[in-house]
């Protein structure tokens, strides 16, 4: 996508020699003649850079720089003027400005200084993400054959553009699959743009994707980017896509297809260069044969689909996974780091674990806080594990000889596992819902939609 420049001058000759210098070198050009009206443009459409003059009649170009500041921090503005001073300068940098040029400028100048900003302003978007995504990390851990074959997939998928079907069961690591992939690709060094379908409620998921030109709430025009542009150049990933409206179903395909779509309330086709991974935890096969789901976008999808094996599929990880999670914890609390025993690994072991490796991790670092001395034995952990994960051994070893028939479904033997192991976690962090979602790595809404869902609210404690 072709950076957007705002020029802004009260010389209609300036606007329209600097405009034509611009667009020939590739950039979309807007122009105003006054700081009004240069507001009223970036409100309907932010620009990627402001050209602005100093010396305007009414709202000069400082005032209209500290109102640029002052509604649009990170809005990049290079001031130019044709009687330019050192106090001028000076105090232009000081509001915000990234450069000041005086005219009569030269080509080479207005370019340089042009390509300086935007490089700066890429940078410091990079650093930001490599801020945030810090803790994030982009190996997968384990050495069985089936963590190598998938290893062994990514690198092939990696090179190419083309969508990405992830598939597994809720706590997996689809989303770290997705940031592996993206890592390896030509495309790591732009951005990778995550978004929680299930997590956003239905009707504000058209707009948390697609942005807007029309505030719907208050009934006026009001420009707004969405995830798809922050992902431009990178990498969108669609995490629970079965739960997006046939309409965004529509809108992704032409993105796949297109490599364009409209703002909610737009008419206007935007230009987007990404690539698209979904995630899914059932069958999107039966969701188009009971028309929730678009076949077209699933045909586009399953070009190259990966399915994440189960941690009872690969329990032999399961040791270097424990290793893994107690070294992040150290690093992150700076605890002396525990031992677990063989003894506490082969209950670990046992365990059918239908939390796969969130709820590994999860069960490891309530261990690390709650297992006194610095070795961890099996003795310790069925009163830290939901169920008992030793008791879980003995059946498994006794080959259910003396449990009672089973007669509930395995769906009702989730809800009851997901019920009692929310309910422990809430009980650990005092009933604090923000603290329990950041403990089950959950969104607060999704935290909430399962509290009700079992019946566990602050007011109905057990």
């Amino acid at each position: 996508m072709s950076k957007l420049i705002l020029v802004v001058d009260d010389e209609e000759s300036i606007r329209i020699s600097l405009g034509g210098i611009l667009e020939d070198e590739g950039y979309q050009v807007l122009m105003a003649e006054n700081g009004s009206d240069a507001l009223d443009i970036i409100h309907e459409e932010v620009p990627d850079l402001v050209m602005l003059d100093i010396w305007m009649p009414g709202m000069d170009g400082i005032q209209t720089l500290e109102r640029i500041r002052s509604l649009y921090q990170d809005l990049t503005v290079i001031m130019m003027s044709g009687h330019g001073t050192i106090e001028t300068a000076v105090k232009a940098t000081r509001t915000g400005a990234f450069d000041f040029i005086e005219k009569p400028f030269t080509l080479d100048k207005v370019l340089i200084t042009i390509a300086n900003a935007l490089n700066f302003k890429e940078l410091r978007k990079e650093n930001e993400a490599l801020r945030l995504g810090s803790a994030k990390e982009h190996n997968l851990i384990g050495s069985t054959s089936v963590i190598e074959a998938l290893r062994s997939q990514i690198q092939r998928i990696a090179a190419a553009s083309t969508p990405v079907l992830i598939q597994g069961e809720p706590g997996v690591g689809k989303e770290l699959v997705a940031r592996v992939i993206h890592h390896y690709s030509t495309r790591r060094n732009k951005p990778f743009v995550s978004v929680n379908c299930m997590s956003v409620p239905g009707d504000l998921l058209a707009d948390e994707l697609f942005g807007h030109e029309y505030d719907a709430l208050r009934g006026t025009k009001a420009h707004k980017r969405g995830r798809l542009d922050l992902a431009d150049g990178g990498t969108l990933f669609l995490d629970d896509i079965q739960e997006l409206s046939l309409r965004s179903q529509g809108e992704i395909l032409r993105i796949i297809s297109e490599q364009h779509f409209e703002r909610c309330g737009g008419t206007r086709p935007v230009r987007v260069d990404v690539r698209i991974i979904a995630s899914t935890p059932g069958s999107l096969e039966q969701m188009v044969k009971t028309c929730k789901f678009r076949e077209e976008l699933l045909l586009e999808l399953q070009v190259v689909p990966v399915r994440i094996p189960a941690l009872r599929e690969r329990r032999e990880d399961i040791p270097q996974l424990v290793e893994h999670f107690i070294r992040q914890f150290h690093l992150r609390e700076g605890w002396e780091p525990k031992h677990f025993d063989q003894s506490a690994l082969d209950c670990l072991y046992s365990y059918n674990w239908p939390g796969n490796i969130r709820e590994l991790k999860n069960i490891v670092e309530r261990i690390l806080i709650m297992a006194a001395g610095p070795v961890v034995t099996a003795d310790i952990l069925p009163e830290l594990i939901p169920g008992g994960c030793c008791s879980a051994s003995a059946i498994m070893e006794s080959g259910l000889e003396s449990c009672e028939e089973i007669t509930e479904s395995l769906q009702i033997a989730r809800d009851r596992f997901e019920r009692e192991f929310i309910e422990q976690t809430l009980k650990q962090a005092g009933w604090n819902i923000n603290l329990a979602a950041q403990m089950l790595q959950l969104e607060r809404t999704t935290l909430q939609r399962k509290l009700l869902q079992h019946g566990l609210t602050p007011n109905k404690r057990p």
